[in-house]
């Protein structure tokens, strides 16, 4: 069984080895074009999506101290604010969901790190169960990421990968 989910996994890596489109240079001019390309981590030639998350974590400390139900009302505007941004951004640069707009990975990281215990080792655990299920897209992820369409479609697929990983976090977090 662990075979077969890493054999999918590598699977859909190689699968994505077409070049990348070029990052457009508004990223470096534009504020709303270096917000949606995770305020310049998705202009990384190679998985912006890892770097996009990394560039998360320090703002994720910033919101950690909130209350729970603050962080939660912040983590939900800022996943209608990034939809809205990534439908906006890729309308004008004519491309649905370019691979280095990773806003979205911010938003998939802190769904993750929802009440999550304190500790490096913890955002460690949140950052590669984040990325497992962002690039393994096990169902529903896969179908979201290929039927939803537009900012929404962006986002939703990353927040579920997200709440994947904050399921396991829990559920570790319970037993140890």
């Amino acid at each position: 069984m662990v075979q077969s989910w890493v054999t999918n996994i590598f699977n859909r890596l190689s699968s994505r080895k077409k070049p990348s489109p070029p990052v457009p240079a508004a990223v470096w001019q534009n504020p709303l074009y270096f917000i949606a390309f995770g305020l310049g981590s998705g202009a990384v030639p190679f998985a912006p999506g890892t770097f996009g998350t990394l560039m998360a974590i320090p703002f994720y400390l910033l919101l950690r101290p909130l209350p729970l139900g603050i962080y939660l009302l912040v983590v939900l505007a800022f996943v209608i604010l990034s939809s809205l941004l990534c439908e906006h951004i890729s309308r004008n640069i004519h491309l649905h969901d370019h691979p280095g707009m990773c806003i979205d990975e911010f938003a998939g990281f802190f769904v993750a790190m929802i009440n999550a215990p304190h500790g490096f080792s913890w955002i460690l655990l949140g950052f590669l169960l984040f990325r497992l299920f962002d690039i393994w897209k096990p169902w529903p992820i896969y179908f979201l990421d290929k039927n939803v369409h537009g900012g929404f479609g962006m986002v939703l697929d990353d927040v579920v990968a997200g709440l994947y990983a904050m399921i396991v976090i829990q559920l570790i977090g319970v037993i140890t």
